[in-house]
């Protein structure tokens, strides 16, 4: 029995981009015809979903790899040897040691290893170690070439910021960002409102908080860059850039990593207002001092709840069921010396194991953000011309149904006017009624199924364009703020409910290892 691998590289991605087809449907077609060949029975398949240069950041690997260890496969099919590891020398020791001691061989469409082969365990480990040094190679290659950019003044990022189009300039290999003026306004309305305020009937100015600009905005009817609904994270984002003055930043969400008690790497991108900024090759849309007025705003509203009864304590509250008697689980003050804060399930019937919230919210954050990227890969695998032709397809199907549907209603109409003539009998009159009314009871039961299939491309197509960009932008603004209030209002805006489930309790002192699982049931638009 063999597992297959898929992973994407860059040069895919970049394949992707001009159209040759998605990689990792055409890599599974091309390792299951060597299977075939080779008589091979596949016992599951691997696709990698999230992009991580380190095993730790790749969770099927780690699967994969678990499983290697324990024998459960003869052989492993992958691509290139390339794709099972490009991190550092630790993975790549990790990978070769895995595969060494468990005897599993790997099958590429080139060549096929057999650790327990001297040359080919060297062939093996001397690929690894190329395939890193290509990857740092090409990595620093790119950097360099973006740093220069930076530099020079040329907007380097994926996509312009809203209020701006990205354009390339004549005559250089370089992109310039020029202002849309429709957009530009409201950037400058966000910033009034944000600094100065709007005017009251006593003739003073109340200024408008994030929240406040973004029900503004909605209730204007003016769409986002994404046509959506505004979000408090995304006018917090315009705020804070500092684009909208003419100058550009570099690494503002530079990747940090860290090792936990346990041995994990856990990476972060925090926010950094003080990064390094160039006048970039634009205008811009606001002055300085309405950008330093606004940092001086947000600063100054940068607060933490700590005092008051009647202020929210628990970021979770209202979200997190036990999946043991499905009971709201309810914050409290653990009966320990650190006095931590505590989810707990309030049934004292019920022996379902409490744990910190700082662990609980932490493991929210980061399961959303794995979700949310393996959500947004499954629609990019399923091409846009393919629901567009879907939609077509059932709305002509409906179309046609409608049509069948009235014919049959005029039927049964005129079979009333002929059993008034004297043309049908009762007993022809009843049976030709009965039949017509089944046939016009089978069409409205397909009309229904159609038009809901229809209502659920629909709803998926919006989650497409609205939900999944207000996710992103909540996970990455969620650490941003300490008000427990906001970011229980972050995480209700993206989240339904959560069941927690856990059952055995940790040694005392290893609170921080604390192991449970959490299942989420996102706010997707079909599920509102």
């Amino acid at each position: 029995m063999v597992a297959m691998y898929l992973r994407k590289s860059r040069a895919d991605k970049e394949a992707e981009a001009r159209g040759e087809g998605e990689t990792l449907s055409r890599h599974q077609d091309i390792l299951a015809a060597l299977a075939a060949r080779m008589g091979l029975a596949v016992g599951a398949v691997y696709k990698e979903l999230v992009s991580g240069e380190t095993i730790a950041a790749r969770p099927k690997m780690q699967q994969l790899l678990l499983e290697v260890m324990q024998g459960k496969w003869d052989s492993v099919l992958v691509m290139e040897i390339e794709r099972l590891a490009r991190g550092d020398t630790k993975d790549q020791g990790t990978v070769a040691e895995a595969f060494k001691f468990s005897g599993t061989k790997i099958i590429t469409p080139a060549k096929t290893y057999d650790p327990s082969n001297e040359f080919d365990e060297e062939y093996f480990e001397f690929n690894l170690f190329m395939s890193r040094r290509e990857y740092k190679t090409i990595n620093r290659r790119i950097q360099t070439g973006r740093t220069a950019a930076f530099q020079d003044g040329w907007y380097i990022a994926g996509t312009a910021p809203y209020g701006y189009e990205k354009v390339k300039h004549k005559g250089d290999k370089g992109y310039v960002l020029e202002i849309v003026e429709d957009e530009a306004s409201v950037v400058r309305m966000i910033f009034r409102l944000y600094t100065c305020g709007e005017l009251q009937p006593d003739g003073s100015y109340q200024r408008f908080g994030s929240y406040q600009i973004r029900d503004r905005l909605n209730a204007l009817h003016i769409p986002s860059r994404s046509g959506s609904s505004w979000s408090a994270s995304s006018i917090m984002d315009i705020i804070r850039n500092p684009v909208y003055t003419g100058y550009q930043r570099w690494s503002w969400r530079k990747v940090h990593k860290t090792i936990t008690n346990a041995g994990t790497i856990v990476e972060s991108r925090p926010k950094d207002d003080g990064c390094p900024k160039i006048r970039g090759r634009f205008e811009p849309i606001i002055t300085e001092e309405v950008y330093q007025m606004a940092q001086d705003v947000r600063k100054n509203k940068k607060t933490t709840h700590t005092g008051g009864s009647n202020a929210l304590r628990n970021p979770l509250s209202g979200l997190v069921y036990c999946s043991g008697c499905h009971s709201l689980m309810t914050r409290q003050v653990s009966n320990t010396k650190a006095k931590y804060a505590i989810l707990r399930c309030p049934n004292s019937k019920c022996k379902t194991v409490s744990s910190p919230i700082y662990l609980i919210e932490k493991k929210v954050i980061d399961g959303l953000r794995e979700w949310a990227a393996r959500y947004e890969l499954e629609w990019e695998e399923e091409p846009q011309e393919d629901t567009s032709s879907a939609l077509s397809l059932l709305s002509n199907s409906a179309k046609t149904l409608k049509a069948k549907r009235q014919q049959v209603r005029q039927q049964l109409s005129s079979t009333y006017d002929l059993l008034e003539q004297g043309v049908y009998t009762l007993s022809v009159f009843q049976e030709r009624r009965k039949l017509l009314e089944e046939k016009q009871s089978g069409l409205d039961t397909e009309l229904s199924r159609l038009l809901q299939q229809i209502e659920d491309i629909q709803l998926q197509e919006q989650a497409k364009r609205e939900f999944l960009p207000a996710a992103r932008r909540i996970i990455d603004s969620y650490w941003d703020t300490d008000d427990m209030e906001t970011r229980n209002s972050m995480l209700k805006e993206v989240l339904d409910h959560i069941d927690y489930s856990r059952t055995e309790r940790t040694k005392k002192g290893l609170r921080d290892t604390a192991t449970f699982e959490l299942h989420f049931y996102p706010r997707l638009p079909e599920n509102r």
